[in-house]
C-alpha cells in the first residue's frame, strides 16, 4: 500500500510540474531554448527590463551563495527553474531572501525562462559545496551531517519521509518532478525548510514540502540541511547520476 501510496504521489507531482515546464507533451515538437540567449540573459541581465545579471547573486557558475542566501542553480532540473521562475513571475512564490526574484521573473518572457533554464542546466556537473566550519565560525548554527543523513535516507517513522523518497539518493534529484538538492547551498536549504514549515512557502504541488516540513524540529532543519549541502553525487555501490534533463531532451535547444 504504502509503495502504491508514493507511486501516486510521484504520477500526480509529474502532472502539476510539467504544466510549468514549457514542453508540454502536446506541443513538445514546437518548444525550444536558446542557450545563448540564456547566457546572455545569465551574464549580463536584461536591463530594459530592469533583469539584473543573475551572476550578480547565483555566481559565475551558478552555484549560488552561503553569504546571501542564493541557491544553486547548475543541474538542478530545467522543469524545476522554469517553473520557479514561472511561480514569481506570477506572484505564487514570494522572494523571501532578498525581495526581487518576482520583479526580475516579471521581467522575463516565457521563452527567457526556457532558454535560462536550458543554460543553468548546460553547466559542468562540478560542485562548490558550502563551507560549514566558516559558516560556523561567523555564527551560523550548523546541523551535526550524521544526524541528517537518517533523515534523509529513512525519515522518521510517523512524522517525515525520507527525503530521498522523492529527490533521490543523496538528494541527486528526480527529473522532471524533483529538483537535486543535494550539494545544495546550506543557508538556503535552512531557510527554505523554515519558509515550508511557517507555511510563507506554499508553491509545492500538493503541499508535499510543507506537510513533511511541519513535522521537523529546527534541529532537524539544521541537520538535514548539514548532510544534504555536502551529500556526495555518487557512494559506494551506487555510481548513479542523474543528469537532471529528462525533460530538457525533449526540447529543441538552439545556440
Amino acid at each position: 500500500m504504502r509503495k502504491l501510496s508514493n507511486w501516486v504521489i510521484v504520477c500526480w507531482g509529474t502532472v502539476a510540474m510539467l504544466a510549468f515546464s514549457g514542453a508540454s507533451f502536446a506541443e513538445e515538437s514546437a518548444v525550444s531554448a536558446n542557450v545563448t540567449n540564456g547566457k546572455n540573459i545569465y551574464e549580463n541581465g536584461k536591463p530594459d527590463a530592469g533583469v539584473p545579471a543573475c551572476a550578480t547573486c547565483h555566481g559565475d557558475k551558478a552555484m549560488g551563495m552561503d553569504a546571501m542566501g542564493t541557491p544553486r542553480l547548475a543541474n538542478i532540473g530545467y522543469v524545476y527553474i522554469v517553473k520557479q521562475l514561472t511561480n514569481f513571475a506570477e506572484d505564487k512564490r514570494k522572494d523571501l531572501t532578498m525581495d526581487q526574484m518576482n520583479g526580475i521573473a516579471k521581467g522575463l518572457t516565457v521563452q527567457d525562462r526556457r532558454d535560462l533554464a536550458a543554460y543553468e542546466n548546460s553547466f559542468p556537473r562540478d560542485s562548490e559545496l558550502s563551507d560549514l566550519n566558516a559558516l560556523k565560525a561567523d555564527g551560523t548554527v550548523v546541523g551535526e551531517a550524521y544526524k541528517g543523513q537518517i533523515l534523509v535516507k529513512y525519515g522518521r517513522e510517523g512524522k517525515a519521509g525520507a527525503c530521498q523518497s522523492c529527490h533521490g539518493s543523496n538528494g541527486r534529484g528526480a527529473d522532471p518532478v524533483y529538483p537535486k538538492i543535494g550539494q545544495q547551498k546550506y543557508v538556503y536549504l535552512v531557510n527554505q525548510l523554515t519558509h515550508w514549515r511557517d507555511g510563507s512557502r506554499a508553491n509545492d504541488p500538493m503541499g508535499q514540502m510543507q506537510a513533511i516540513a511541519r513535522t521537523l524540529s529546527d534541529d532537524d532543519i539544521h541537520n538535514a540541511a548539514a548532510y544534504l549541502s555536502q551529500a556526495p553525487a555518487r557512494t559506494e555501490g551506487d555510481t548513479y547520476e542523474i543528469d537532471n534533463k529528462t525533460v530538457l531532451k525533449n526540447v529543441t535547444i538552439v545556440k
